[in-house]
């Protein structure tokens, strides 16, 4: 009899300051989700040549973002609508990909009590699991 533990493993969550913005805003970058294509979408956004490894743009995507809503906020004349979505689009599947690619943070301790308990259980018998009163 094999015993599985009874550990489970979450992902760590991805640090930083949440954004607030329209929700608008964010339910049209939810939909533009399915037309994101990294290699493709990042350098054009990011005016590089390459296409940098996951997690590494992510910094300057929300600083970029940062810089559009605040023309957003003050009504300004270079604000580009286009180029805010596009930002928030690529912001949610990088902080995807992050959250995708972190390792599982698993208490070692909280394991090894699993296996434990998991050899215990493997030592009992039906002959140990049996109600005498009801045979």
């Amino acid at each position: 009899m094999t015993a599985m533990p009874n550990v489970i493993a979450f992902r760590a969550p991805p640090t930083g300051t949440p954004l607030r913005r329209p929700r608008v805003l964010i339910s049209a970058a939810r939909a533009g989700q399915s037309s994101w294509r990294r290699e493709r979408d990042l350098p054009r956004l990011l005016r590089s040549d390459g296409c940098p490894r996951p997690g590494i743009a992510l910094p300057r995507l929300r600083a970029e973002e940062a810089r559009m809503n605040a023309a957003r906020l003050e009504a300004a004349a270079e604000y580009d609508l286009h180029r805010h979505v596009t930002l928030m689009i690529a912001i949610l599947a990088e902080m995807r990909q992050a959250v995708e690619d972190a390792p599982i943070a698993v208490d070692a301790r909280a394991v090894e009590a699993a296996r434990q308990a998991a050899d215990g259980l493997a030592r009992i018998t039906c002959r140990e699991t049996t109600n005498p009163a009801h045979p």
